[in-house]
């Protein structure tokens, strides 16, 4: 039986990582939490931050790597939740390799306000991305999803663990 992808995608601070981390510890089936930021901190010589306009190769080399992975991975039997940002201009290498391989995408934007955003992302510690810029640049990529915007879940008011429910519902209500 194949497995299933889940991109669960949104600005620095929106609750990715712990959210899918929720989601995966108590999954129904043999799952897979796939952390996008790990594909890059793999780049030892050459890495450009991945929001800059000169990584755009780097990104596309990348976002590839990290969907045959995620394929791979769901063509194995396992449900794959995917936390990374990953905004509609990344989605085609996923859509083509789910479409390729016969398994369903699911695709989830969590997107709190701008300044709960800023509070969680400039909060952080260790190597995460703090920066204010970067994070307003990406939480403003995010802000106008059109046709996708149906996939966007407020997460402002919400705890971790409402937003992992809200985010369990939404798959299943997407492949329904």
């Amino acid at each position: 039986m194949l497995g299933s992808l889940l991109i669960l995608t949104g600005p620095p601070g929106a609750g990715k990582s712990t959210v899918a981390r929720l989601i995966t510890e108590d999954a129904p089936r043999a799952t897979v939490h796939l952390h996008t930021d790990s594909f890059y901190v793999w780049i030892r010589t050459g890495f450009v931050p991945p929001y800059l306009p000169e990584a755009a190769r780097q990104n596309d080399v990348v976002l590839g790597v990290i969907a045959e992975a995620a394929c791979g991975y769901a063509r194995g039997g396992y449900d794959v939740v995917l936390d990374g940002i990953v905004g509609p201009w990344a989605l085609d290498p996923f859509r083509d390799a789910a479409k390729r391989d016969g398994l369903d995408l699911c695709y989830v934007v969590l997107r709190p306000s701008l300044d709960v955003t800023l509070a969680r992302g400039t909060g952080r510690e260790g190597r995460e991305l703090t920066e204010i810029e970067p994070i307003k640049g990406m939480h403003g990529a995010f802000a106008e999803l059109g046709e996708l915007e149906r996939n966007v879940i407020d997460t402002t008011e919400q705890t971790v663990e409402e937003t992992a429910d809200a985010v369990r519902r939404r798959v299943l209500r997407d492949r329904a």
